[in-house]
């Protein structure tokens, strides 16, 4: 009987060190928001954020949104960075972010709120600096531009102020698309916290069209172009493009584009011929 009591001892002392260092081997994650959830899985990190000059505020009250890396069964494509109309007035956007986490990057949607609140550190640009945003404020029921960092034509916007001590001119542009390991580390701020905490509001209607057009562009996905996909920004959902040289382009309606892309998979097809 002593003998089954101390074997029993043994057993029970090695199953507690075995669950203790499972503990600590484990894989080091991201520190996630999960307000909204993870709404896409990928096992590969996302390509490295594109390079794109952003076009005029069309419309007084429009906020900028940044492009972003989205997923789908055929790889990454580009979601293009536009100006949209927000649900309400005083809401800030707060963009999403890619995150390293059990294995895998998980995609956390962005959302509508009263104050931007974590969004892994990331980078976008164009007053999204890696925390808050810096291209505007709210002031009085109307949204005032930061002209020293979005572009606004301030001859037809007037609710406009210039702040260059939120510019941060560093030697090595970091591009870089995700948290986690190999990429961002960064955790939220106490003022983040809050706002995570806070009510948000979904993408807009709009938001979500705009990322369907998208997925159906084989133009905007890395599998097409090998390297990066089309680096285009909208002035609106539904109005022209820009691309990294600020040159204007229409967005193709997408009856144009099933068309180009079945003329493209014809055209590899007769190449394996």
């Amino acid at each position: 009987m002593k003998m089954i009591k101390s074997i029993s001892i043994v057993f029970s002392f090695l199953s507690i060190m075995s669950s203790g260092c499972s503990r600590y081997m484990e894989s080091p994650k991201t520190y996630a928001q999960d307000t909204l959830g993870i709404e896409m899985r990928a096992q590969e990190a996302p390509p490295p954020l594109l390079d794109y000059s952003q076009p005029e505020c069309p419309v007084d009250g429009y906020l900028w949104t940044p492009g972003y890396w989205a997923y789908s069964a055929d790889g990454y494509y580009w979601v293009p960075g536009v100006w949209v109309s927000p649900p309400e007035s005083g809401y800030l956007w707060t963009p999403c972010y890619w995150g390293f986490t059990g294995g895998y990057y998980g995609f956390y949607a962005g959302y509508w709120g009263p104050h931007v609140g974590y969004y892994g550190g990331v980078n976008y640009g164009y007053g999204y600096g890696g925390s808050g945003y810096y291209g505007g404020r709210w002031e009085g029921g109307h949204f005032r531009y930061n002209t020293a960092v979005v572009n606004v034509n301030t001859t037809v916007i007037h609710n406009t102020y210039v702040d260059r001590s939120v510019i941060v001119n560093n030697r090595t542009v970091n591009r870089t698309s995700f948290n986690g390991p190999g990429g961002v580390r960064t955790r939220p701020t106490k003022q983040e916290e809050v706002a995570m905490r806070e009510t948000h509001v979904h993408s807009t209607s709009e938001q979500t069209s705009h990322q369907k057009v998208a997925s159906k562009n084989r133009n905007q996905f890395v599998s097409e172009n090998k390297v990066k996909a089309t680096p285009v920004a909208l002035k609106k959902a539904d109005g022209q493009g820009v691309n990294t040289q600020g040159r204007y382009q229409k967005a193709r309606p997408a009856k144009q584009q099933r068309q180009a892309a079945r003329a493209q998979r014809k055209v590899k097809r007769a190449g394996k011929k």
